[in-house]
């Protein structure tokens, strides 16, 4: 009993020995390969005028214009500057008689300086520093009155 003890012991080490030795067996080699990360890219966000002007007369005072934006990108966005001009004039009088209201009529000033990153969301961060306001020409201004000067942001 003890040979068979002996020899089942024996054979069960000698497979234990095999079995290492072919799961500690490789070979050694080297190799290369490639891969590559790409950017995403962003969607232009949109300047939103929050506040109401109302009230703008010849002469009279400039009126402050401020906002926010919206930003539909996955991450924030950085603003340095935000820039008004004035886009057109509609409505008020029509009097043939007098010259027309243009944007020629009104005046933006100031400069909205942000330098901040904009989160995303909408109605988001802020700006303010640019005004407008109706300028007082040697001309007969009545078509003016009633009107409403449209403005263009852009930002950057």
């Amino acid at each position: 009993m003890l040979k068979k003890k002996t020899a089942v012991v024996a054979t069960g080490l000698a497979l234990a020995l095999a079995t290492a030795a072919i799961a500690f067996a490789y070979w050694t080699n080297s190799g290369t390969g490639s891969g590559s990360a790409s950017t995403g890219s962003d969607t232009g966000i949109t300047v939103n005028q929050t506040s109401s002007v109302a009230g703008l007369y010849p002469g009279g005072p400039a009126a402050p214009l401020s906002g926010n934006f919206t930003n539909p990108n996955a991450s924030q966005v950085y603003v340095h500057q935000v820039s008004a001009s004035l886009a057109s004039v509609s409505g008020g009088a029509e009097d043939l008689a007098l010259p027309a209201c243009t944007v020629a009529d009104f005046a933006l000033s100031g400069t909205a300086t942000v330098d901040a990153e904009v989160p995303s969301g909408s109605g988001v961060g802020s700006w303010s520093g640019i005004s407008v306001r109706l300028l007082d020409s040697t001309a007969n201004q009545d078509n003016c009155k009633s009107a409403t000067v449209h403005l263009s942001y852009s930002s950057n």
